[in-house]
């Protein structure tokens, strides 16, 4: 039963488009009066994109997927990395001696423990540094060099010990903070999340909605109609593009009232920047669903076209971090183009000229995907 009921609506609103390609190619050889009363909203087209919202709305799952979860991964990781004073780190100390000088910093929360205790809780992770006395009066400090908050206690552990071992510094230092939006992490994250989003609904909603539709022998219909092929996958982007417009407002929104992310550049060119990363994403989902039969090749496909470009792009880090070697490639793949051009316009406020490189990255995905689905694409 769960399955009769989106067949039989999808199945209207096909019988309805094709009811008006039939009146419309009718109405080609009759006199001009009856063409020029045609209704509009019978346009195949115009049914077609209809279906389509039709199919979306009526699918829980794609909407909170496509409208709730982003905002609620914003949401968590906004208040998980928000803007807070420095964090105290807990040390450990084996001898009074250095318990007394490492206590001497605010940011060092300093425990005095034995050392097979304080061996026991720097394994475990309790603690992020172990400080013991060494030979000739020596200090040894004991911390994993490949944690940072084990690098930043052994800094500020050793400028305790020496401050009280009486080091005076030769030039005095004054911090000055800066927290504007814009530096922030949950600055780096909306576009991101905004890049990933654009992908997902964009591959997901177009392959998923194809395959589907191929499963059912729904396309083997429609080209029995006098339907031209070509309006069946325009809806597929009419469709998008208008549903674009509540995806990308309400994370961008939700991230200036929420957590005041600046938008710096102008609200044009990055509506035109996500338009044109939701074609080059739906040219790929195309080119995934092109002559797939099953959901679950379907799926497979999908997962594997966007599962690296969610680690390698730079959503929740920055792709820098991956080696050098790595970086031409990762340069070249769409998401982290949308992304680089994103962060450009809504933090650093870049025109359209200054994301070109991302915007041919873009293009050249959207004009190679497109054409390589047109070729291969199955109808039956």
């Amino acid at each position: 039963m769960s399955e009769q009921t989106p067949l039989s609506e999808i199945e209207s609103g096909i019988g309805r488009g094709v009811s008006a390609v039939a009146t419309s190619a009718a109405s080609n050889g009759a006199a001009p009066k009856k063409s020029a009363g045609m209704d509009f909203s019978n346009h195949p087209l115009v049914q077609l994109t209809t279906v389509r919202f039709r199919e979306f709305s009526r699918e829980p799952e794609a909407l909170f997927w496509v409208f709730i979860f982003p905002i609620l991964l914003a949401a968590g990781l906004g208040i998980a990395f928000r803007d807070r004073p420095a964090e105290v780190l807990k040390i450990a100390a084996a001898t009074p001696e250095l318990a007394t000088a490492l206590q001497r910093d605010k940011l060092l929360d300093v425990q005095e423990l034995s050392a097979p205790v304080a061996e026991q809780a720097l394994r475990a992770g309790k603690i992020a540094m172990l400080a013991e006395a060494g030979p000739g009066g020596s200090v040894v400090y004991r911390y994993d060099d490949t944690n940072p908050e084990g690098r930043t206690a052994r800094m500020l552990a050793d400028r305790a010990i020496q401050q009280a071992a009486g080091r005076v510094d030769p030039v005095s230092a004054n911090d000055q903070i800066m927290r504007e939006p814009g530096a922030r992490y949950i600055d780096f994250l909306i576009p991101g999340l905004l890049g990933m989003n654009l992908m997902g609904s964009a591959i997901w909603g177009l392959g998923f909605a194809i395959v589907d539709a191929r499963r059912k022998k729904l396309m083997k219909r429609l080209i029995a109609t006098p339907m031209p092929r070509a309006y069946y996958l325009a809806s597929f982007l009419l469709s998008r593009l208008v549903l674009l417009v509540v995806e990308v407002g309400a994370l961008v929104g939700f991230g200036t009232l929420a957590f005041h992310v600046p938008v710096r550049g102008s609200i044009f060119d990055l509506a035109l920047l996500c338009v044109l990363g939701s074609l080059s994403f739906s040219s790929i989902g195309l080119l995934i669903s092109a002559r797939v039969r099953t959901i679950e090749a379907a799926s497979g496909l999908m997962n594997l076209v966007m599962m690296p470009m969610w680690i390698v792009s730079g959503v929740f880090f920055s792709a820098q971090r991956f080696p050098d070697v790595l970086q031409p490639v990762i340069k070249v793949l769409p998401l982290t183009a949308i992304i680089d051009a994103l962060r450009a316009n809504m933090l650093q406020g870049a025109s359209f000229t200054q994301v070109a490189p991302q915007m041919e990255v873009l293009g050249a995905w959207l004009i190679v995907c497109f054409t390589l689905a047109l070729k291969l694409f199955r109808w039956k």
